[in-house]
């Protein structure tokens, strides 16, 4: 008897607009991608699939954003989909022309989300300007895995593909920021009762620190993924 398929494995891409996040969807999926409406949202959402290692997984190319606080409908759709995806992993797509522009919301992507590797992509373009990036030194400094690419010609996608399937094999980890003192007491306070209400299936911390923010959908899709209450 043959065992059944394993279920693929969902892998999402955020950032900034104009990081090149499409070009690195379609170096990842090829043909295989369809364009559809997030439900109760006009914004269009590309998914496709692609197979390495013996593993299946399905992309989300995520509408561009520069916030999951501000409210927009681009970043209520990205939000929505990190809420409902606990298990996927989150590759953070930076512009390496501009990095300072881009890096700030991979940050707060890292401290919000276990499993994630940033993606410097538009190397070439850099290049082009004089533009040096020490990703060793980033890696480093970020405390998750770092990839440079230059999608548009398919360069570094096999290293991307290598370091998502590493991350999809190891414990969640979310990466940890201190906060001002207020905050860190508060998310400290909430993140007992969250263990003990979710039984583990999301990360305390993550959760705690998306409830402090101004975000009126989050207990909506808490109630509507875990029954929470």
């Amino acid at each position: 008897m043959s065992r059944p398929e394993a279920a693929p494995r969902a892998v999402a891409l955020a950032g900034n607009p104009n990081v090149g996040k499409s070009s690195l969807f379609n170096a990842l999926t090829g043909l295989h991608q369809h364009t559809g409406n997030w439900p109760g949202k006009t914004v269009a959402v590309a998914q496709g699939e692609y197979a390495y290692a013996a593993a299946r997984y399905v992309v989300t190319d995520l509408p561009g954003a520069y916030s999951l606080t501000t409210g927009s409908e681009e970043e209520h759709i990205a939000a929505d989909y990190l809420r409902a995806h606990t298990d996927a992993c989150l590759v953070a797509v930076c512009d390496a022309t501009c990095l300072a522009r881009s890096l700030p919301f991979a940050v707060q992507l890292m401290q919000r989300w276990p499993r994630v590797i940033v993606c410097v992509n538009l190397m070439d373009e850099a290049q082009k300007k004089h533009i040096a990036i020490d990703l060793k030194k980033l890696e480093k400094t970020l405390g998750v895995p770092v990839v440079g690419t230059s999608a548009r010609k398919e360069k570094g996608i096999r290293e991307a593909l290598d370091r998502a399937a590493e991350v999809m094999e190891k414990a969640p980890c979310v990466h940890s920021v201190r906060y001002p003192a207020a905050v860190e007491a508060a998310a400290d306070r909430l993140e007992p009762l969250i263990r003990k209400k979710t039984k583990g299936r999301i990360p305390a911390r993550w959760t705690a620190l998306q409830l402090l923010d101004p975000d009126d959908d989050l207990l909506t899709s808490l109630q509507e993924y875990l029954g929470f209450s």
